[in-house]
């Protein structure tokens, strides 16, 4: 034990020094001994090959050794001017990087020999839109959901008239993001965050929400046992990150502290004031399903492609349910969102539904959101079923993408991710090659696009 307890504290001291020539160190401790074996030196030039090896086993801890660059226990050290910046103080840094590890089995990490088209992990986007609106999980959500919408009527309605959000909406939200306090998270968040600010794709975005969560500690918003959270950091009934604690959270029960593990109150009021915050309008649909008739059709996806629902309406779209949209919102602003391209339901969404992507930065987390929301609110399933939409590997999809790239198509990212601009550029493509035009990333697709770059 005071072997080890000396190896971290030479390795706080220059860990990123020491990992660069650790090979070195060992050889020649070795070699050392082996030359003093049976001889008087013997005894120091053991303890000289115990040296090496401590100071190799604190600057290579848990795997680190995979990892080029600056180590783990290094990276932690390194952070104290930025916590000291935030008003962090040294105990209470110290307790929350004793004895931490890196968990590299986490998604979104930059590891050597990880595939770098791997799947990010997040089932938004790794998962065909059928199955992440499952109709027997939005059931069982929505009965759910029902239920907590009358017992928690006057906070909601509280919620609703003080700071602008609908109801609906903030009881999807908290049933997507924990199936309503019943989904525990099991990761310890100053792990996840001290991971991915080391190792991960988004380096700086992580960093700053681990010195928030160090702050979260120190101000006794959160508490060790509490620091549960997803994969990325996201915490508490709605899963917030650190930040978003300080940014959006409100004392909405008035008790004097912010919960948002086990205030109800707490929870929906700080979702409801994020969601103010990104631009939420009170009373605006966030979409509605339609069939787009004759002049329109998946190429005409989009942000880039928004004009008012009255214009959309004189170009042959309609309401799935025969209804007409509502007199109301006729000017409102709205683009064409065609999850599974021509293979599923499609929808015109409003700024409402922007906001919800906001929160989670995916189409179909959003239309799930909001889907639930008409659910709880009295509404049903979608009118137009999934008709066997079949989801392409990462590496497919990344594919598809750099072919159009290729061909000057306005695809700005390769990520293997199925997003309203890569349904938007396949549904072009397929137009101009005078081919079905399905918007979707298909293996019909890949060889068409493969086969034509011959």
């Amino acid at each position: 034990m005071a072997c080890r307890k000396s190896a971290v504290n030479v390795a706080q001291a220059g860990g990123a020094t020491l990992a660069t020539g650790e090979r070195e160190a060992v050889g020649q401790a070795r070699a050392a001994g082996k030359a003093g074996r049976g001889s008087r030196a013997s005894r120091p030039l053991r303890l000289l090959v115990c040296l090496a090896l401590a100071i190799v086993c604190a600057v290579r801890p848990a795997a680190a050794q995979t990892v080029p660059g600056i180590t783990f226990t290094a990276f932690l050290a390194a952070l104290w001017p930025d916590a000291a910046a935030a008003k962090v103080s040294r105990a209470t840094f110290d307790r929350a990087i004793e004895g931490l590890t890196p968990d590299l089995a986490l998604p979104d990490l930059v590891l050597p020999g990880r595939e770098k088209s791997q799947p990010r992990g997040q089932a938004e986007f790794t998962r065909p839109p059928q199955d992440y609106l499952a109709r027997t999980l939005l059931d069982n959500l929505t009965g759910q959901g029902r239920q907590l919408a009358s017992r928690h009527a006057a906070v909601l309605a509280d919620v609703e008239k003080r700071i602008g959000v609908d109801r609906a909406i903030l009881l999807a939200i908290w049933g997507r993001e924990t199936a309503f306090g019943a989904h525990k998270s099991t990761h310890d968040v100053i792990r996840v965050l001290a991971t991915q600010a080391w190792t991960g794709r988004r380096k700086e975005l992580f960093r700053a929400e681990l010195i928030a969560a160090l702050k979260l500690l120190e101000d006794g918003i959160l508490t060790r046992a509490q620091a549960r959270s997803s994969w990325a950091g996201a915490m508490g009934l709605t899963q917030f990150m650190p930040t978003e604690f300080y940014s959006s959270g409100i004392d909405f029960d008035g008790d004097g502290r912010l919960d948002l593990f086990g205030s109800i109150p707490d929870a929906l009021g700080s979702a409801a004031r994020q969601l103010k915050q990104k631009g939420w309008v009170l009373g605006l649909p966030w979409g509605f399903e339609v069939l787009p008739g004759a002049k329109v059709d998946c190429a005409n996806e989009g942000p880039a492609n928004a004009r008012p629902l009255a214009e959309w309406e004189k170009l042959g779209v309609r309401r799935s349910n025969g209804e007409p949209f509502p007199a109301a919102h006729r000017n409102q602003q709205a683009y064409l969102m065609s999850p599974g391209g021509a293979f599923g339901p499609q929808f015109l969404v409003t700024d409402n539904f922007k906001v919800i992507r906001a929160y989670n930065t995916s189409d179909l987390y959003a239309l799930f959101v909001g889907h639930l929301s008409d659910r709880i609110a009295g509404g049903g399933d979608f009118r137009k079923g999934w008709t066997g939409v079949v989801q392409l590997p990462t590496r497919g999809i990344e594919e598809i993408q750099k072919h159009l790239q290729a061909r000057g198509y306005a695809i700005d990212q390769i990520d293997g991710k199925i997003g309203s601009n890569t349904r938007w550029q396949i549904g072009l493509y397929q137009r101009a090659a005078a081919i079905a035009v399905d918007c979707w990333p298909t293996e019909t697709l890949l060889r068409n696009l493969t086969t034509a770059s011959r």
